[in-house]
């Protein structure tokens, strides 16, 4: 049953981004925008690439127990995914419901409200009860935490290279940042960006070693992996 549930929330994930993306895609192109620009923006979005990675993450997985390749002994790798998957999406839905919701993202279009609220709501919930009560993950070592951090901060740096050479397709500024804390330009100018980065990545961190803890707690796991799992 969980993993059908897995399933069934992979596909509602994808078909909230494909939604987005056509609606901002469309309105861009029946107002003469940039589509390729507004594309390539809609993929520098931390949230779209963690759901997408959600989705890609829960298909495989309740593709594997359903044909039996899957569950308390499952793959490490697969483990360590889930893991990924579980922690992008828990700051995703923290730091939106946190900061952002209320604000307007430039993401070419206004949000499709149901396909916002999956993105950021109900996909991170999800997650989170996959972890708590979902289908058991293998135990992993804690270096895995470093894993789960990697993603994001190289996710920052190209955010940061990027956003001074793209040209704002909706205000025609010099500059396209996904989202406020990280625009340089704005009040507190990098000291501001700086201290957000830190902030974040001490979450990924935390959120990382959290989601670690659980998956070790509850898995099932012979003796030798326990020792394996440091």
């Amino acid at each position: 049953m969980w993993s059908l549930l897995r399933l069934a929330m992979a596909v509602v994930i994808l078909a909230a981004v494909i939604t987005q993306l056509t609606v901002s895609l469309t309105r861009t192109a029946e107002s003469g925008g940039d589509v390729a620009t507004v594309l390539a923006n809609f993929f520098s979005f931390f949230t779209i690439l963690s759901n997408v990675i959600a989705a890609v993450v829960l298909a495989t997985a309740g593709v594997r127990a359903l044909i039996g390749r899957a569950g308390p002994e499952s793959s490490l790798g697969l483990s360590a995914a889930l893991t990924c998957a579980t922690a992008y999406m828990v700051i995703t839905g923290v730091v939106y419901n946190a900061l952002l919701r209320g604000i307007t993202l430039p993401q070419g279009s206004e949000p499709v409200p149901w396909s916002n609220e999956v993105l950021h709501l109900i996909g991170p919930i999800f997650l989170v009860l996959d972890l708590l009560i979902g289908a058991r993950r293998r135990a992993l070592r804690w270096q895995v935490v470093w894993v789960v951090v990697a993603f994001p901060l190289l996710w920052v740096a190209y955010t940061l290279v990027r956003g001074p050479l793209v040209t704002n397709p909706t205000t025609g500024e010099p500059y396209w940042y996904p989202y406020p804390f990280l625009n340089p330009n704005g009040p507190g100018g990098w000291g501001s960006v700086a201290a957000y980065v830190v902030v974040i990545a001490i979450g990924f961190v935390a959120v990382g070693f959290g989601v670690v803890w659980v998956t070790r707690r509850r898995a099932r796991v012979l003796p030798t992996e326990v020792t394996a799992a440091g």
